[in-house]
């Protein structure tokens, strides 16, 4: 094919080999292996289009993950390009610290309005990352203004994921994201996953969350109740495998908190605006209302970068009322509520609405599941799981040890790679394969999507059978 692709509807081309000479010699992407710096260069994207995206070739692939999670409303919608457009002519930016914009003011009302319970106040970062890290400064914060300044220990989970900068990396729980890098672990603290699929051979789903939640409990205790700050929680642990924990078990997790009073953060940077189906899942689907939710990726269906925090009122008055004047919480971005963002998620927001993709998701996701559950009859896949629209595929070496296969990280990325040749990206943590493809799919697209799955699986196994690698 031609090296020179047009890119967009407009006519706009580039040069592939290009492209990716700039790319291998000037771009470092997250995640990047150092050794092989400049050896390779990742998919080189051109455009896109509903749930598509086209390679550098101009190769039409369905876009399995969503982007990273965040593809609500799917590619090239031209009234988001429009209201993005307006707002850059109307005020591109404002300074956070001397002003606030009518985008980002309407906006938390919308938000507000949506988040359960007394959550009913909006603090704007720059994306999930700093979301988190500035709702773990604000507790502290608040324990500070509330003189308890000892009070500042949280706990997380492994498999969890919250992020890239320190305090959310250190609350991350993935073990291969820790190697190399420093984090704050005199402040942070994990305990298990609760992943029903590796529980103990023989035990039963309740008695697994029964004892999830007393480990939760007993780190509490042996840190101290009056160390702990905060529990940090994805409703679903995505990164980490799309691990969906008992029925019950969040509940719990929360009537332990609040026993002990510790604060309870529900991330839902991933599962926030439709992704389960709901604007906010922690009450809608797990039956609780936190103290604060940090949101991000779908509030702007990935247009533009946008985080948050929403947080109770309870917490806020607390600090109105400790009689220390001037207590400030001096935590912030220069992008903090851009209005150019604010407005991208304003007509996200309409959208989601208008076109009532929140029931669209509702009503698709049993056959998402149902269509992907059924990869379950391949003999190297040992668990699929998910709820709304997201899913894993978990590959094993046997079912009945539930092992990973030998080649680990590997076999998502072989995986992965089988997928994009027959027109599929795959999600691939390790001998895992993620999908949550954007909320518009319909019933077709995901047959598609499980039949170019159920192919690069079984041509993986082949591969596999091939070197030796493994005898299933």
């Amino acid at each position: 094919m031609d090296k020179a692709v047009t890119a967009t509807d407009s006519g706009a081309e580039f040069d592939l080999d290009v492209i990716e000479t700039d790319a291998r010699e000037h771009l470092i992407q997250p995640w990047e292996g150092m050794a092989a710096l400049g050896e390779g260069v990742r998919t080189v994207l051109g455009h896109s289009e509903g749930i598509y995206i086209y390679d550098g070739h101009g190769k039409r692939l369905i876009d399995g993950p969503g982007g990273m999670w965040c593809v609500q409303i799917g590619y090239g919608r031209r009234e988001m390009a429009e209201a993005i457009g307006d707002q850059v002519v109307n005020l591109a930016y404002n300074s956070p610290w001397g002003s606030t914009s009518v985008p980002a003011a309407e906006l938390a009302e919308r938000i507000a309005g949506y988040a359960p319970g007394d959550l009913k106040h909006v603090f704007y970062t720059t994306g999930g990352s700093t979301a988190v890290d500035s709702a773990l400064r604000f507790i502290m914060f608040y324990n500070n203004v509330m003189g308890r300044p000892d009070k500042k220990q949280i706990i997380a989970r492994n498999r969890g994921y919250h992020g890239s900068t320190y305090l959310a990396a250190s609350c991350s729980g993935k073990e291969r994201d820790k190697t190399f890098l420093d984090f704050a672990t005199s402040l942070v603290h994990h305990i298990s996953a609760p992943d029903p699929f590796h529980r103990p051979k023989g035990m039963s789903v309740e008695d697994f969350c029964t004892a999830k939640v007393k480990e939760l409990e007993d780190k509490i205790l042996e840190l101290g109740a009056d160390n702990v700050a905060a529990f940090i929680a994805e409703p679903i642990l995505a990164s980490g495998g799309v691990i969906v924990p008992p029925p019950g078990y969040h509940k719990a997790c929360l009537e332990v908190c609040r026993k002990h009073d510790v604060l309870y953060i529900s991330d839902e940077v991933v599962t926030a605006f439709g992704r389960l189906g709901h604007m906010f899942a922690s009450e809608a689907v797990f039956d609780i209302v936190p103290d604060i939710i940090t949101f991000a990726k779908g509030v702007t269906s990935g247009y533009l970068p946008l985080g948050g925090f929403v947080v109770s009122d309870r917490l806020l008055e607390d600090l109105k009322g400790t009689g220390i004047k001037n207590a400030v919480f001096s935590n912030g971005y220069t992008y903090s509520g851009h209005p150019v963002s604010c407005a991208a998620a304003l007509k996200n927001l309409d959208i989601l609405e208008e076109e009532q993709l929140l029931g669209h998701v509702r009503a698709v996701a049993p056959y998402f599941q149902k269509r992907l559950g059924e990869l379950i009859e391949l003999p190297i896949v040992g668990e699929v799981r998910g709820m709304g629209l997201m899913a894993c595929v978990e590959c094993v070496a046997d079912r009945e040890s539930h092992n990973p296969l030998t080649l680990d990280k590997e076999v998502g990325n072989r995986i992965d790679g089988h997928c994009q040749e027959l027109g599929l990206i795959v999600r691939p943590l390790y001998n895992m394969c993620v999908m949550s493809p954007p909320l518009i799919v319909d019933e077709k697209q995901i047959d598609r999507m499980a039949e170019l799955l159920q192919r690069g699986i079984e041509m993986t196994q082949d591969e596999l059978r091939r070197e030796g690698l493994w005898q299933g």
